[in-house]
C-alpha cells in the first residue's frame, strides 16, 4: 500500500514539476517521495574492524560515517563494505599479512550480518537478493575488495574471496601490487609490469568465471585498458569521477570513459573532496588546518596529511581514519566564518561530475559512491545520514524518476546481473 502511495505522489509532483515551476517545499517533497521509491546504493564505504565487536558495532549510531541508524536516517539502502589493504611489500611476508587482514574483514562483514544487526541487515550476493532483502524491509550489505594484494600468488583465492561474498574487486590501491600498477605512478613515472603482470591476467580470466565485477578505481590507466581488453564482460569503477572536470590521477579521462561505455560498464562517481574539484578542497582545506591541528590538540592525536597517513602501517591507517573524521567533523562546528569566505566542496560539485559522464556516457553508465569511512565526505553528504541530498540535487538538476533509479542502483545491479550471466556462460562450457 505504501508502495501504491509513493507511486501516486510522484506522480502527481512529477506532473506539476512538468507543467510549472515548484515552490521549494514541494520539489523537496517530490524528491522524498522519489527517495523513498528507489533504491539506494553505495559502491564503496570502508570498514574498522574495531566497530565490528559485541559491544561496539552498526547497530549504534557511531562516530563513523556509516552505520545503521546513520543508513536508516538518511534513507541509504545498499552499502558496500569494502575489504581493503594498504598496499605493502611484494613477498611472502607482505602478502600473508595482506591475507590475514582481507580474512578478518570478511568475517567482520559475516559477523554484523550473521549476529550483530541480523535483524536489521542482510548479505547479498545478488541483484535479485537485494531487491528482496530490499522488500523485506530490511538494509543490504554487499561485500567489495579494495586492491588484490591479499591474493598473494594464490589465483584460487580468487574463488576464495566469491565464496566469502567478494563481488568486486580492484588489481592495485596506492602503489604497484603484485597484479597491476597503480594510478600512483603518474607522480614518478615508475612502472612496475607497464599495466598488468601476467598473474594480473589471469586473475582478471578467474574473476569472469566465478562473477565478480573487475573493479577499475586505483589501477593505471594502461592497467585499466588492458582489463577492459581482457575482460569477457563489463567493468566497474567503484569510486570514481572525471578527470575533465579535475586532473587527479584517480579520475578517468574522456578515453577511459568511451572504453567504459562501449563495455558496458559503469562509472561510480565518488563524493571524494580532493577528486572533486582540486582547488576549490585545496583553498577550504588550508584555510582550516590551523582548526583542525587545534581539534586533534585537543582530542589528544594529530592530524596527519594523505601523505603522511600513507607512511602509517596498515593497521594504523585503518585506526587513524576514525579520529581523522572526528576532527573534521568537530571542525564543521566551529568553521562557518571559515568556509563562508572559502567554500568547501559540496554535493554540487558531486553532481556536476554525475552530469559531466552522464553527458560522456549515457546515464545508464553512471553511477553513485561516497568513500566513507575511507576519506569520502563532501558538504551535504558527510555521512550516511544526508543521502537524500544527492537526490534532491539530482531532481533539482530535471533528473526523472527513472534516471534516478538508474544512477542509485539500477546500473550497477544491471552490471553484476551481466558479470555473474558471463560467469555461467564460461562454467557451463568448461
Amino acid at each position: 500500500m505504501r508502495a501504491i502511495f509513493l507511486i501516486f505522489i510522484i506522480s502527481l509532483f512529477s506532473s506539476c514539476y512538468n507543467e510549472k515551476k515548484m515552490t521549494t517545499k514541494e520539489l523537496t517533497q517530490y524528491a522524498k517521495a522519489i527517495h523513498e521509491h528507489v533504491i539506494i546504493l553505495d559502491t564503496h564505504d570502508d570498514i574498522d574492524i574495531k566497530n565490528f565487536t559485541d559491544s561496539i558495532n552498526y547497530s549504534q549510531r557511531l562516530e563513523n560515517q556509516v552505520n545503521l541508524p546513520k543508513m536508516i536516517e538518511g534513507g541509504l539502502d545498499v552499502a558496500w563494505f569494502v575489504v581493503y589493504t594498504g598496499q605493502d611489500s611484494l613477498d611472502a611476508k607482505g602478502y600473508k599479512n595482506a591475507y590475514d587482514n582481507a580474512m578478518s574483514k570478511f568475517d567482520a562483514i559475516h559477523r554484523l550480518v550473521d549476529n550483530y544487526a541480523s535483524d536489521q541487515i542482510e548479505l547479498a550476493l545478488s541483484s535479485d537478493e537485494v531487491r528482496i532483502i530490499h522488500a523485506s524491509g530490511k538494509k543490504v550489505a554487499m561485500i567489495g575488495v579494495e586492491n588484490g594484494y591479499p591474493i598473494g600468488t594464490d589465483i584460487n583465492n580468487v574463488k576464495k574471496f566469491y565464496d566469502l561474498g567478494a563481488r568486486y574487486m580492484s588489481l592495485a590501491h596506492n602503489g604497484h601490487s603484485q597484479l597491476s600498477d597503480s594510478n600512483t605512478g603518474e607522480k614518478d613515472g615508475i612502472w612496475l609490469h607497464n599495466g598488468l603482470s601476467d598473474l594480473g591476467k589471469e586473475v582478471i580470466l578467474e574473476m569472469n568465471k566465478y562473477g565478480i565485477m573487475i573493479d577499475i578505481s586505483h589501477p593505471s590507466k594502461e592497467a585499466i585498458k588492458q582489463m577492459i581488453s581482457l575482460s569477457k564482460a563489463p567493468v566497474i569503477a567503484s569510486h570514481s569521477s572525471a578527470r575533465a572536470l579535475c586532473d587527479h590521477s584517480r579520475n578517468l579521462d574522456d578515453e577511459l570513459l568511451q572504453l567504459v561505455k562501449a563495455n558496458g560498464g559503469v562509472v561510480q562517481t565518488v563524493a571524494f573532496k580532493s577528486y572533486l574539484n582540486t582547488e576549490k578542497f585545496t583553498a577550504n582545506d588550508n584555510a582550516n588546518k590551523g582548526l583542525y591541528h587545534e581539534i586533534a590538540n585537543e582530542l589528544n592525536t594529530q592530524f596527519l596529511e594523505y601523505n603522511e597517513i600513507k607512511k602509517l602501517s596498515i593497521d594504523e591507517q585503518e585506526g587513524y581514519y576514525n579520529a581523522r573524521v572526528k576532527i573534521i567533523k568537530i571542525a564543521n562546528t566551529r568553521n562557518t566564518k571559515i568556509n563562508e569566505e572559502f567554500p568547501p566542496v559540496d554535493v554540487t560539485d558531486f553532481v556536476d561530475h554525475i552530469d559531466y559522464l552522464v553527458e560522456k556516457m549515457g546515464v545508464e553508465h553512471v553511477g553513485i559512491s561516497s568513500d566513507f569511512d575511507g576519506g569520502g565526505g563532501i558538504e551535504g553528504w558527510q555521512d550516511a545520514s544526508e543521502t537524500f541530498n544527492v537526490t534532491l540535487e539530482l531532481v533539482k538538476r530535471g533528473y526523472t524518476e527513472e534516471q534516478i533509479h538508474m544512477l542509485w542502483a539500477d546500473n550497477l545491479l544491471r552490471v553484476l546481473d551481466e558479470v555473474q550471466k558471463v560467469a555461467i556462460d564460461i562454467q557451463n562450457k568448461s
